[in-house]
């Protein structure tokens, strides 16, 4: 059954919410998938939701799922755009891929009103701000 099944550890792979624009009318935020393997990365697939407590209600975000294709070496690519609204939610991307026919899964989570300013970095390769796990 499931412990039969081996353990894919995934390294060197980050999920990171990126500020693409901050001007007087709002700040444009999107997520990224960035793989910093020597290797690409294939078939990936991520799945993405929202889900809290907002003015003391319970609150769920629509599952969306996404089909990325291949990441090369070294690259990043375009998960999807994100709301402001949601940073005060959990916000989980579940990532799958395979790399030489072996499949490998991994959650990644931000936490409630993780995405603030006070947390941001430089994100590598994008080369943009904004908050990054993995």
């Amino acid at each position: 059954m499931k412990k039969d099944l081996p353990e894919n550890i995934v390294e060197d792979i980050s999920v990171a919410v990126v500020l693409e624009k901050d001007s007087p009318s709002g700040k444009a935020w999107n997520v990224y998938l960035i793989n910093y393997k020597s290797e690409a990365i294939n078939t990936v697939l991520v799945s993405s939701k929202g889900y809290g407590t907002k003015d003391g209600e319970d609150v769920k975000t629509s599952v969306l799922r996404h089909s990325i294709g291949d990441i090369p070496s070294h690259h990043y690519a375009l998960i999807e755009a994100i709301d402001e609204q949601v940073f005060g939610l959990t916000n989980e991307y579940w990532l799958s891929y395979y790399i030489n026919g072996t499949i490998f899964d991994k959650k990644f989570i931000f936490l409630p009103e993780s995405i603030v300013d006070s947390n941001l970095i430089r994100i590598p390769l994008v080369n943009k701000p904004g908050v990054m796990i993995g």
